[in-house]
């Protein structure tokens, strides 16, 4: 599979950078990934976060099913200072070639320069529940410098189609003001892997 992945734009399944502090009462990101995947028709996958506050809200599209899009809705709530944890409680519905409710959860551990970010959720299919799957991206990140984090991610999904249910990999991430761009590897060393390139716009 060729490295085409570095044309996406997301924050992903991307963990904020660690030691990230709030200044103002709103977010917004614009996300899209490229997914480069074996034996498979490579993909883009977009998505639209926004925060106000405690409140969150989220589009998608290509996210739980390829040719699907979806909303979601939740609150946002966060503890600590030296260790920070922040939780992301949401509800979604997914529609197109996948009808379902998604219950979801989002949070994220982070120490010094360290962070643990995972998003789970549950789609459960409408037209046939035996159908119905879990979704899980988690990231182990390591961020020596302001612009500069990197670590090891975990994925499972339905839109890739490999023999592995969880795809493991690598990634680095490089930040210039409210641009990231990041470069994800999954399953060198078991099968052909797969590459995610990804862009994100924060504003």
């Amino acid at each position: 599979m060729a490295m085409g992945g570095l044309l996406a734009f997301t924050t992903a399944g991307g963990a904020p950078r660690a030691g990230e502090t709030e200044e103002r009462p709103w977010k917004a990101t614009v996300n899209a990934n490229l997914y480069v995947v074996p034996d498979q028709d490579n993909f883009f996958m977009l998505t639209a976060p926004v925060d106000i506050r405690w409140f969150h809200v989220e589009a998608r599209y290509n996210y739980e099913a390829l040719r699907s899009g979806s909303a979601f809705a939740g609150l946002n709530a966060g503890w600590g200072e030296a260790l920070t944890l922040k939780v992301t409680p949401m509800i979604g519905v997914v529609f197109g070639a996948l009808d379902g409710l998604v219950p979801a959860l989002r949070w994220e551990l982070a120490w010094w320069k360290l962070d643990l970010y995972s998003e789970s959720e549950i789609v459960v299919d409408f037209d046939d529940a035996s159908a119905s799957f879990f979704y899980n991206w988690s990231e182990l990140g390591l961020s020596p410098l302001d612009w500069l984090r990197f670590g090891a991610a975990i994925q499972r999904t339905r839109v890739v189609m490999t023999t592995l249910d969880f795809q493991r990999g690598l990634f680095v991430s490089m930040t210039i003001r409210f641009i990231t761009v990041s470069l994800y590897e999954f399953n060198l060393g078991w099968t052909t892997p797969t590459w995610v390139g990804t862009v994100s716009a924060t504003f």
